[in-house]
């Protein structure tokens, strides 16, 4: 399995039996993402939520791939009023696809389309892939139930926000890490726009510290876990 990270939240996995997956791909109007959408293919696409910067250029890539988009059920009517392919879940909800298991986590956020639609309840999720487990936690404040997410998972990666001011900055970043314990962290959310711009550097070292590992990718980057 292949993990990659465009910057922002946005990530594409590609799955031992060959499907793409994107999580939130937020590439054309993203500043810092090195390609566009018009470049990227996709089977499936995971929201977070509802967000402009989260739904990005979903719709395009769905529809020059046909992909079928996972989210939460207001989020999923939402795409297929749009005429798009949408599997319906919800919170504390999961489904095995062909690629693997899906399963959503609550975030405290919020959740709007940019048409000013409401977008159901903001998620993060779980991917297991053989046996691997990627916990992308989507926007979110720190919450205590992370502790129980690490309680029943192995997380193999964690993959969470510490640009501050709209998510967790880079100190409750540590903590939700240290309250899952992932084999490795990577930071996400950050340095996109000038209200969200820290230092990466700050996160690794500070959870470095506490014993866990920190993997901090380059935008583009690609890893074989």
């Amino acid at each position: 399995m292949k993990l990659k990270y465009f910057s922002h939240s946005a990530f594409q996995i590609t799955a031992d039996n060959g499907n793409v997956i994107l999580i939130d791909p937020f590439l054309d109007g993203n500043p810092t993402s090195p390609v566009k959408s018009e470049s990227v293919n996709a089977d499936y696409i995971i929201l977070t939520h509802a967000h402009g910067d989260h739904i990005g250029d979903g719709f395009k890539i769905a529809q020059r791939c046909g992909s079928t988009f996972i989210c939460v059920n207001e989020l999923a009517i939402y795409c297929q009023s749009k005429g798009f392919k949408a599997h319906n879940m919800h919170i504390g909800g999961g489904y095995n696809f062909d690629f693997g298991r899906v399963k959503f986590t609550i975030a405290h956020h919020g959740s709007m389309t940019p048409d000013g639609q409401y977008g159901g309840e903001p998620a993060g999720v779980i991917i297991s892939i053989g046996n691997k487990k990627i916990y992308h936690t989507g926007d979110t404040a720190l919450f205590y139930d992370m502790k129980l997410i690490g309680e029943t998972n192995q997380v193999d990666f964690m993959l969470l926000p510490i640009g501050d001011n709209f998510t967790m900055g880079i100190d409750d970043a540590v903590r939700a890490a240290e309250f899952v314990k992932p084999k490795t962290a990577v930071p996400i959310h950050y340095n996109t726009f000038p209200v969200i711009v820290v230092d990466p550097a700050e996160f690794k070292n500070k959870l470095e510290a506490k014993g866990i590992n920190c993997r901090i990718m380059n935008f583009g980057e690609e890893i074989v876990i």
